[in-house]
């Protein structure tokens, strides 16, 4: 087997081979109540991340099959990932999920390891990190469920260059208190106008918090810093950019139609010929969105002059570069300034009409006053460092973990006829954006999880080959015993730690009047416990 012959298991700990990869036939399971297998000993499960795709995959498989045991290990002292430092401020329903997270952290066979990152050095002097490799020695199977924390960048001149120019990654962090973007500091000024290149939910929750009365955002979990800053904003008219037409964009009506109810904020009207002229035939998701932008464009309560603020959805334009004030070469403080932005128009083939279209360049340029900007067109997955040690297989372009689709970690392997095919490695998985990369809303993540939970159950209920299944495994008990030093115990955050910490950001924030104060460093999270 092509795999055991490139990577020994006595380099991860294993004793012997790898286990045959050679499934059993294969039933759906996730129909029925939980499972009593006849394995010695119970499934445990170490799952590496702790927002959405981590939990909904947990609280499956622990539905499912009956005395699993799970260890979430979060590089942050606090959990829930995007949830918590990714949905807007002014979406706190979308958090509702949080309360079955919580349900399923007060299980006795859960176990949530904070401030502890795997394979990855942890990003803030107080955290702590474990090798992949020692996960490998104490759990049946490990679950990659860490997301995407790098986003595409668009590779045109000026983008690393220049102040002013942003990911909304960064920016979407810094205004929810992620600790790494904390000192983001945008600049917002410099001037007026503002561009924000990409037409996804992300991109439009950037344009609104740019947009939103500063009064309303108040009354939410938003960073603190954040308000500060949004409150001495200049910025006044928001251009939200895509390379293709209205019934290519990747927004949803929901994020649309909380744009155009900003109070004192207009849109500006989109291109007509973009729009299909008989709304009617098409599909009801994009006949509601057309509908929307075509009552938006003809709309006559808030013109752009009446009002203090707008914006635009500007179709068919592809970014070329990134302008300072002043072309000079000169070291002065104006050059490195973002002042404008350049695009060239595109046209779309087949038809604007199809939902499939592709843009072709037209030689056409435009240039928009921005003095800042920001790039939102999507998030990245990355290998953690030992992937290539271990020859677990990454997707650099895709950024995912190769998998068969349902979850199941795979690599190829060449067969006795010389040809190649997919094998699974024994007791490795993955869920959430690490492995359909960054599409869809939480509802999405939760089925993509549920998937993944699914493959794991009929995996281990079918006797498929698992991590280390012939001997009792002890987990973080494991773990801990063979990679932590004195002292480092008292920095891993359990989950009674983390309801410490959510309470005393209640306590701050009831002190304004707010839902929560949330703490921006990982030091003021780790002192509320002492």
């Amino acid at each position: 087997m092509a795999f055991v012959a490139r990577v020994q298991p006595r380099a991860l700990g294993l004793r012997g081979r790898w286990p045959s990869q050679v499934h059993a036939p294969r039933r759906m399971y996730s129909q029925h109540p939980a499972h009593h297998t006849t394995h010695e000993h119970p499934l445990r499960v170490a799952v590496i991340g702790s927002g959405p795709a981590g939990f909904y995959t947990t609280y499956k498989l622990m539905a499912k099959v009956q005395g699993t045991k799970v260890d979430m290990y979060e590089s942050l002292p606090v959990p829930f990932g995007l949830v918590r430092f990714g949905v807007a401020p002014d979406h706190p329903e979308v958090k509702n999920c949080q309360e079955k997270f919580e349900e399923v952290a007060s299980s006795p066979d859960f176990n949530f390891i904070g401030n502890v990152s795997v394979g990855t050095k942890s990003d803030h002097p107080e955290g702590l990190t474990v090798p992949l490799a020692s996960l490998f020695r104490h759990y049946n199977a490990i679950i990659f469920a860490y997301g995407a924390a790098q986003d595409r960048k668009l590779g045109i001149p000026g983008e690393d260059q220049l102040k002013g120019v942003y990911s909304a990654r960064e920016f979407v962090g810094w205004y929810n208190g992620l600790p790494e973007h904390a000192n983001l500091n945008p600049d917002l000024t410099q001037g007026e106008e503002a561009v924000v290149i990409g037409q996804g939910n992300v991109a439009l929750d950037v344009a609104r918090m740019l947009l939103e009365d500063v009064d309303v955002l108040r009354k939410t979990d938003i960073a603190t810093h954040a308000l500060e800053t949004l409150s001495q904003s200049r910025v006044k008219r928001v251009h939200v950019i895509g390379r293709r037409g209205p019934m290519q964009a990747a927004f949803t009506i929901k994020e649309v139609r909380e744009l155009m109810k900003l109070s004192n904020v207009s849109f500006h009207p989109v291109d007509t010929s973009l729009l299909p002229a008989d709304l009617k035939s098409l599909p009801r998701a994009p006949r509601r969105l057309m509908e929307m932008l075509a009552k938006g464009t003809t709309a006559t309560s808030q013109s752009p002059s009446e009002t203090s603020k707008s914006w635009s959805l500007d179709f068919c334009l592809t970014p070329k570069a990134f302008s300072p004030s002043s072309p000079s070469s000169s070291a002065s403080a104006a050059s490195t300034q973002l002042a404008s932005t350049t695009f060239e128009r595109t046209t779309l083939s087949p038809s604007p009409f199809d939902p499939n279209a592709y843009a072709l360049p037209t030689g056409e340029t435009v240039t928009l006053p921005s003095s800042i900007a920001f790039r939102s067109i999507g998030y990245k997955s990355t290998a953690l460092p030992e992937f290539s040690d271990i020859n677990i297989p990454f997707d650099e372009r895709r950024g995912i973990i190769s998998n068969d689709g349902h979850g199941r970690v795979q690599h190829e392997e060449r067969t006795r006829g010389a040809e190649m095919s997919h094998g699974s490695f024994p007791g490795l998985y993955c869920a959430g954006w690490v492995k359909t990369g960054p599409t869809g809303v939480i509802a999405s993540t939760m089925e993509n999880a549920f998937a993944t939970a699914d493959a794991i159950i009929e995996d281990w209920v079918s006797r498929t080959p698992f991590l280390n299944v012939d001997r009792k495994v002890h987990g973080w008990e494991g773990v801990r015993g063979e990679v932590l030093r004195n002292g480092d115990e008292k920095r891993v955050v359990d989950w009674q730690g983390w309801r410490r910490i959510d309470e005393a950001e209640r306590e701050r924030g009831r002190e304004t009047g707010r839902l929560r104060e949330k703490f921006t460093r990982t030091g003021e999270m780790l002192n509320v416990l002492g």
